[in-house]
């Protein structure tokens, strides 16, 4: 079969196309800008890729055929020049998470990893226990982890590990994506109130992931934070299935810390020691999603004491507190920071590791919640273990950052192009400093050119 992907160069549609690829489909895609990393995965596939969303090319052409059924990623919407034509030519489409339910994840132990953080990490964590234990999972991962360098596989044929996004699924169909996977596990990891372009309240929220909940059969199992009461209101709507709760000092998967850090830790299982992990991950978020990993691999039949030096081995997804460089005792980091917890876990976790040395934030509010402001109360707070914050208030942004900077207490600056924040910054570092670049975005490869400049200088 003939398929096209709308969204190709997304990582959640690029590991569609990955996956279709390998299923044996012939498979091309248009996206508004085809760029990498996604688009050299793709093309190293042999998976022809397209710029812009023309009507054409869904048409027949020279040396190719129509497309059998397009492939609609949930960035389409109504008014694109191709979902247009496709209406009006009443082509076969469908959404990606429907066509991975129902020609990859159909006949396979899902596993399935929610939350509002922590989802990438976590999922990759996971499919890199069950691959340790020999079980050779395949995975969808929204990122590119580190152990396998490709963001999604089939494996081979045993359990398939995704990563559950609770973003609507397309503009036809805006359940949230997950309801499509039905997963045998499935991983909660925390709730809170995130993409505001699309949930009115985190009550909206948890309707979504009650939904998950329901598709989850009786001989499955639900890993929960036991820390997290919003996931507690979740399961008190309704709950069909063995549930095991995680958390840092209690919960079912229970983890003492050996390393202010988060660096090291011993893991309790209903009161008995397992053992300790002894990792290059940073902070109590990442202890947390150690916990639920082990738990579902555990669950998936792993044996979790073995799968304890698995840890050391892992290396986690580019983006997250990837160090990119160091230049003259400065070292320089790339986060996908999309939410204030994710700041603040990420900032306390490396906080726990350095010590007194300055911390220094580069800030792109990126998301399309933080883009609205809906983050903006809990912004300054999240910083609290910044030394120097650089926000980047380009002039579009549709609310004043000025209350956040303000809450900073001179702790923080505002720069309107990634060009002027990368010279503020260049003018403020000194030996020492622990710089992070906090985006979930590209941020103009804000990182690797602040690297460069350092190495200029």
């Amino acid at each position: 079969m003939r398929l096209h992907i709308l969204g190709i160069c997304g990582t959640f549609m690029g590991g569609v196309a990955a996956l279709a690829r390998e299923l044996g489909h012939a498979v091309e895609g248009s996206d508004a800008n085809v760029y990498p990393p996604m688009s050299t995965q793709l093309e190293a596939l042999g998976i022809d890729l397209m710029s812009g969303y023309a009507a054409e090319h869904l048409q027949a052409g020279p040396g190719r055929e129509p497309p059998d059924l397009i492939v609609v990623g949930n960035a389409m919407s109504r008014g694109n020049p191709a979902v247009e034509y496709m209406l009006e030519q009443g082509l076969r489409y469908i959404s990606g998470p429907q066509w991975l339910g129902e020609n990859v994840l159909a006949g396979r132990e899902v596993l399935a990893v929610a939350g509002t953080h922590g989802k990438t990490t976590t999922t990759s964590l996971l499919a890199h226990l069950l691959e340790s234990a020999g079980l050779a999972p395949g995975f969808l991962v929204g990122g590119v982890p580190g152990n396998f360098g490709v963001s999604a596989r089939l494996g081979q044929g045993g359990p398939f590990v995704i990563e559950a996004d609770e973003y609507d699924t397309a503009f036809f169909d805006k359940r949230s994506k997950f309801v499509h996977y039905r997963p045998r596990i499935a991983i909660l990891n925390n709730l809170e109130y995130d993409h505001a372009d699309i949930f009115p309240d985190v009550a909206a929220i948890q309707r979504q992931f009650h939904h998950l909940v329901r598709t989850v059969p009786g001989n499955g199992r639900l890993i929960v934070n036991a820390t997290d009461a919003r996931l507690a209101e979740v399961l008190a709507m309704g709950c069909w299935t063995p549930v095991e709760t995680f958390g840092i000092g209690c919960g079912d998967w229970s983890a003492t810390l050996l390393e202010a850090d988060g660096s090291a830790f011993t893991v309790h299982r209903d009161g008995r020691l397992i053992g300790a992990v002894h990792w290059t991950l940073l902070g109590n978020h990442s202890v947390m999603n150690a916990l639920a990993a082990l738990a579902a691999a555990a669950a998936a039949g792993a044996d979790p004491q073995a799968l304890l030096p698995a840890f050391a081995t892992f290396e986690s997804v580019k983006r997250r507190m990837e160090l990119v460089g160091e230049v003259a005792g400065v070292r320089v980091y790339d986060d996908f920071a999309h939410h204030p917890t994710a700041i603040a876990t990420t900032l306390a976790g490396l906080r726990a590791k350095v010590g007194k040395a300055r911390i220094v934030v580069a800030l792109e509010p990126r998301s399309n919640s933080m883009r609205q402001g809906a983050h903006a109360e809990a912004l300054a707070p999240s910083l609290a273990d910044a030394d120097a914050v650089v926000f980047l208030h380009r002039v579009e942004l549709p609310w004043d950052a000025g209350h956040v900077i303000a809450e900073l207490e001179g702790r923080g600056n505002t720069a309107p192009t990634v060009d002027a924040l990368l010279e503020m910054l260049r003018r403020q570092v000194l030996a020492g400093d622990q710089v992070i670049f906090m985006s979930n975005g590209g941020f103009e490869a804000a990182p690797r050119r602040f690297v460069d400049s350092l190495q200029g200088d």
